[in-house]
């Protein structure tokens, strides 16, 4: 079963199912594997669904620590090895760190699609 959504004072994280789209919002800092488990497990949850797309909406983020950003790594490498997801992420220019971390993560799967808007 996926969590549909959970929230902190700092960030909130929810789950469409109707739409197989995952959003983040606010300042996640993730300080190691405790903090970051409601957030992995709902990425996981969904990935286990294998639905034909996911689309990771991040638009509203505006803060993610290095843990986060491996945490996202971690993600991608794994929608890379089912083959059969794609994976769509949904960015702003507005917010400094996500055009440059989010543009590495197609490295590690060229065939993720990232929109970056203004």
């Amino acid at each position: 079963m996926v969590i549909e959504s959970y929230q902190t004072e700092d960030y909130s994280i929810g789950y469409d199912s109707q739409i197989s789209t995952i959003t983040l919002k606010g300042s996640l800092r993730l300080n190691g594997l405790q903090e970051s488990n409601v957030v992995v497990k709902l990425l996981n949850d969904v990935l286990d669904i294998e639905p034909p797309k996911i689309t990771l909406n991040l638009r509203e983020l505006q803060f993610l620590n290095s843990s986060g950003i491996n945490m996202l790594s971690k993600f991608v490498i794994k929608v890379r090895q089912k083959k059969t997801i794609n994976l769509v992420l949904l960015a702003s220019i507005k917010i400094p760190w996500q055009g440059k971390s989010l543009k590495n993560l197609q490295r590690l799967m060229p065939t993720l699609e990232l929109q970056i808007d203004a």
